[in-house]
């Protein structure tokens, strides 16, 4: 019988794998509900306040996460994230058979268009696609397929032990020892009307392509994988824009699906 330290590290290990595959850390995930929030027209943040009560879409941008310790909601899993090759576009055909974060996000944002949801089903369809729409703009969730975005490649960040995709997802992020409303309203500063037209007319077939071009930017990798301040300087704005990025966007959605 496993001893309590065994079990102990089992848990520690398996804990760790999922914490691999999330997107933003909690706090990329609020600043992007928030800047949402902030950017909702008067008809949109009505429905919206109608349909989560006492919740913010920024403290519901990590429930995609959160479930992920209710098996019922297993099927959610690769909805997270998707494969794209160097050099070519979405393919359907390597992307993984239960539903990627792309088919996904359209699937959620045709049937809260279309309606006739219960209050729970349309509430926990809401609370995804905050959570995707941030997804899509942290660029290892639009993965080149061969080193599970990033979680394959093992680097230290200020000499502690991680991969790039921790790295991505919340170790800048947290590094800078911002609370979320801190960071929201540094980056919505930058939220002049033509930034956020330019940002809501893109596609989301644009958004894929945006992560894929900021490859040589996250691989740009030293030979004996030790980051620091260097990497730091160069990875920090690229993630203030696409967190900026994904709260417009994510704005300009929820005010064309509940504001009109």
């Amino acid at each position: 019988m496993p001893t309590l330290k065994k079990w102990f590290f089992l848990l520690l290990i398996s804990q760790l794998s999922v914490i691999d595959s999330w997107g933003w850390g909690q706090t990329g995930h609020r600043v992007v509900g928030q800047l949402a929030e902030w950017h909702l027209n008067k008809k949109a943040k009505k429905r919206i306040d109608a349909l989560l009560g006492s919740e913010s879409l920024a403290m519901v941008a990590n429930w995609m996460d959160n479930v992920k310790s209710d098996r019922r909601y297993d099927h959610l899993n690769t909805w997270h994230y998707l494969s794209i090759e160097d050099g070519k576009a979405y393919n359907p055909a390597i992307q993984e058979k239960e539903g990627d974060a792309y088919e996904k996000t359209k699937m959620i944002i045709q049937v809260l268009k279309k309606g006739g949801l219960s209050a729970k089903e349309e509430s926990e369809y809401l609370k995804m696609l905050v959570h995707l729409v941030g997804d899509l703009h942290q660029p290892l969730h639009v993965g080149r397929g061969d080193d599970r975005g990033g979680n394959d490649i093992r680097v230290t960040y200020f000499n502690q032990n991680s991969n790039i995709h921790r790295v991505w997802d919340s170790q800048i992020i947290d590094g800078k020892q911002l609370s979320y409303t801190e960071l929201s309203e540094h980056l919505n500063r930058r939220a002049e009307p033509s930034i956020i037209q330019r940002y809501q007319k893109a596609s989301i077939e644009d958004w894929l392509q945006e992560a894929v071009a900021l490859r040589p930017i996250v691989y740009d990798l030293p030979e004996d994988g030790r980051l620091s301040y260097e990497y730091d300087y160069v990875a920090f704005p690229v993630i203030e824009e696409r967190l900026l990025a994904g709260g417009l966007r994510l704005a300009g959605i929820l005010n064309d699906i509940y504001g009109r």
